[in-house]
């Protein structure tokens, strides 16, 4: 039975510096089922400073962890393991369009989301302390779209062994934070910076238009990244302030992150009625106040602001991995919002988010955001407030947000069906509404 490991590092709540705090081994059985084990290290569980990877499913203590899920994988070690961008830039790098879960973590930069890091000796190494500057970014984007030309046709790729060479330059400015376009991390003004760049394929420009619903929320009372703009020759890139990490004095301190996948126990693609039931803001809500329980007061009325935001935008991009809770020290509290796209659909009547949040299910609508919003420790009156107020608000300043930012007049025309569609506000108990195909959700998530 093939068998692969490593150690997995982590950096401790105030400091810069790794401690090593056990060891993920990954075996393959005969049928080829993966099989993943975690331990804490002994002198990990003797520190006083020592921290859980996660809450829900890494929490401290001495027997062994296994899982058959996600490939071997755990939830946290998952959220660390590169974005479908790293994942790419490593395939190419290694020659090998399958590589296993540890191949994954070790060939990935060490710039990765949150506070763990990965190796194949008991000592974690120095950490790296340069990083790419802003100045650097049109070398970047230049290898970046080398890499994605070659992915699109590869007759007119490179030639032997420069595509390796390429990946390898990006992968030194990369990040494992999510979503699958084109990024690298950027240091600027001593902090640091997603930097997001625009893709062949896209339709309009997406960084500006990224920066505008960023822009937007901010003004409907949502707490986001911090996110600006810079052009390097004819191209847009958006900069993302990482918020898992703080400028020190000699580093970085690094804060833990854990996805809303993981909280919900959750796969990356529900195929099956029962996967898709786990996607749901009714059961992140509830991990949230075990997780977070000391700013659920706070963090489940923000929760419902982004649903409320998310429908009236067609963020239907809206799936778990863009969502994660944070802990800079040993408290749990939601994230600033990332990742808010709008998708301009010709549909009407109906439009669904990816996760369900109310009695009809996914169906992005006003009466369905009130339905339940008591799971948010809202009101229905303090509830109504905030999707009206926030309808209001998206309704007659997205043009003048995004123009403000730099969106062109004709992208504006391409995303504005996005916005405040018709039937958002259709009344539910009326019998010409289809909604035969609401989904049944549960009450609450059992222990």
């Amino acid at each position: 039975m093939p068998s692969e490991e490593c150690f997995v590092y982590i950096t401790l709540p105030g400091q810069t510096e790794r401690v090593t705090a056990g060891r993920y081994q990954l075996d393959t059985t005969r049928q080829g089922a993966a099989v993943g084990q975690f331990v804490y290290g002994r002198s990990y569980l003797e520190r006083k400073d020592r921290v859980e990877f996660d809450p829900v499913e890494l929490k401290i203590q001495v027997p062994p962890f296994r899982t058959t899920k996600l490939r071997g994988n755990f939830g946290a070690l998952r959220d660390s393991s590169p974005d479908a961008w790293g994942r790419k830039l490593i395939e190419t790098r290694l020659g090998n369009p399958s590589p296993s879960e540890i191949q994954y973590l070790l060939n990935s930069p060490d710039d990765r989301a949150g506070a763990l890091g990965f190796g194949l000796n008991v000592q974690p190494p120095a950490p790296v302390r340069t990083f790419n500057k802003t100045l650097d970014l049109a070398r970047l984007i230049e290898v970046a779209d080398q890499i994605v030309a070659a992915e699109k046709d590869p007759a007119a790729a490179a030639p032997a062994g420069a595509d390796a060479e390429q990946a390898e330059a990006l992968m030194r400015a990369g990040t494992s934070m999510g979503g699958a376009r084109p990024k690298a991390t950027v240091e600027d003004e001593g902090a640091l910076w997603l930097a997001k760049f625009p893709h062949r394929d896209d339709r309009w420009n997406n960084p500006r238009v990224e920066h505008a619903m960023l822009t937007l929320a901010r003004g409907c009372g949502i707490s986001c990244a911090e996110s600006q703009m810079t052009t390097i020759g004819d191209k847009d890139v958006v900069l993302i302030k990482r918020f898992d990490r703080n400028k020190a004095e000699k580093g970085y301190h690094r804060s833990r992150m854990v996805s809303a996948l993981t909280l919900l126990d959750a796969d990356d693609t529900p195929d099956t009625v029962d996967k898709r039931q786990k996607w749901s803001y009714l059961l992140l809500a509830d991990e949230i106040r075990r997780a977070a329980s000391g700013s659920q007061s706070k963090d489940l009325p923000e929760l419902f602001r982004r649903v409320c935001f998310n429908a009236l935008i067609s963020n239907t991009d809206d799936h778990p991995r863009n969502h994660a809770i944070l802990a800079k020290d040993q408290a749990w509290s939601l994230s600033p919002a990332y990742d808010l796209t709008p998708n301009p659909m010709i549909a009407l009547e109906r439009r669904d988010l990816a996760m369900a949040f109310g009695n009809w299910g996914r169906y992005a609508n006003r009466l369905n955001l009130l339905s339940q919003s008591e799971r948010f420790l809202l009101s229905k009156e303090e509830a109504t407030a905030i999707v009206d107020g926030m309808k209001a608000t998206i309704g007659e300043s997205w043009y003048r947000v995004c123009r403000q930012v730099g969106v062109s007049e004709r992208d504006c025309e391409l995303i504005r069906s996005a916005f405040v569609y018709e039937g958002f506000g259709y009344d539910l108990a009326d019998p010409t509404i289809a909604t035969d195909d609401a989904e049944e959700l549960p009450t609450t998530r059992p222990r």
